[in-house]
């Protein structure tokens, strides 16, 4: 298999796993636990597994600097994002939330070429335009918002582009399974000390403790992981556009678990967004596009 596609097949099943991921917790929610609750499970017992994983397959754990890096990122990058985005979710509906979430490819290309100085291609500057436009029209007209709620969900899509962005650097060289490991026991360090500090309640249900099982293994351990894999083989303008799969896939999935409809508008934002990944996924790499 092509590293490109063997690229793509990644970053979509990352996109799958982070797709998912919001029914389940909406299981988790239900049973009357809250985001740092989940959060601390989540991430702890990501921690765990990814590290064990990594040592069945002999993935070397960073050290020195590339370990501070990873450790930064973990314990500030993604705590950042994940609490700006929980809390925006307080001060404005969730459609809205996700909608300014996914303002972060758009980011990734253009932090990629200030800071990275990647050039971007026409078609994935293109791919950007149409697949968030697919992205508005799939997560359905929102209604309301305050401007902290709207200032938070755009600071978490800006904190998670900084993240893919630095990431791209600071794991160069590392096994994903390795670099995850670090990434998401850094965060789950910090959002343990925030649960032991606000008492925060856990699952009380064998239904909600197999939804967070769910969170745990599909949308953090897969996810992450095959996220990581892919931005090593593709690159973080890429890997960030094919990640717009991921709001498709929770509006189907809830369909389908939760039993909600889907407008013909939605359909027709899922097949924007569809076909912004094929196309991008069908584009050869830059090199290859210079090259006479």
């Amino acid at each position: 298999m092509r590293p490109r596609t063997l690229g793509v097949l990644l970053a979509l099943a990352s996109s799958i796993g982070f797709g998912v991921m919001p029914v389940l917790t909406k299981v988790v929610y239900d049973d009357g636990v809250g985001p740092v609750g989940v959060l601390s499970v989540r991430f702890s017992v990501a921690a765990v597994l990814l590290l064990a994983l990594a040592r069945l397959r002999g993935e070397r754990l960073p050290r020195g600097r590339s370990l501070r890096k990873l450790a930064l990122l973990g314990g500030i990058g993604y705590v950042v994002e994940s609490l700006c985005y929980f809390a925006a979710l307080t001060r404005i509906s969730a459609g809205l939330t996700a909608l300014l979430l996914y303002v972060y490819p758009a980011l990734v290309v253009v932090l990629s070429a200030v800071l990275l100085r990647h050039r971007p291609r026409r078609v994935a500057v293109l791919c950007v335009a149409v697949a968030s436009i697919g992205t508005a029209l799939t997560i359905g007209p929102v209604a309301g918002g305050q401007a902290v709620g709207v200032l938070l969900g755009l600071g978490a899509a800006a904190s998670y582009a900084i993240y893919i962005v630095l990431s791209s650097t600071a794991a160069h060289g590392i096994g994903p399974l390795a670099t995850s490991a670090i990434v998401m026991a850094a965060c789950g360090l910090v959002y343990d000390a925030l649960a032991l500090a606000t008492r925060a309640p856990l699952p009380s249900s064998a239904a909600a403790w197999t939804a967070l099982a769910g969170v745990t293994v599909l949308g953090t351990v897969v996810a992450v992981a095959a996220f990581f894999a892919a931005l090593a083989l593709l690159g973080p303008s890429d890997t960030a556009v094919l990640s717009t799969m991921e709001p498709v896939v929770s509006v189907g999935v809830a369909a389908v678990a939760l039993g909600e409809t889907l407008s013909p508008v939605q359909l027709v934002g899922g097949a924007l967004v569809v076909g912004a990944v094929i196309v991008l996924a069908r584009t050869p790499p830059l090199r290859a596009l210079e090259e006479p």
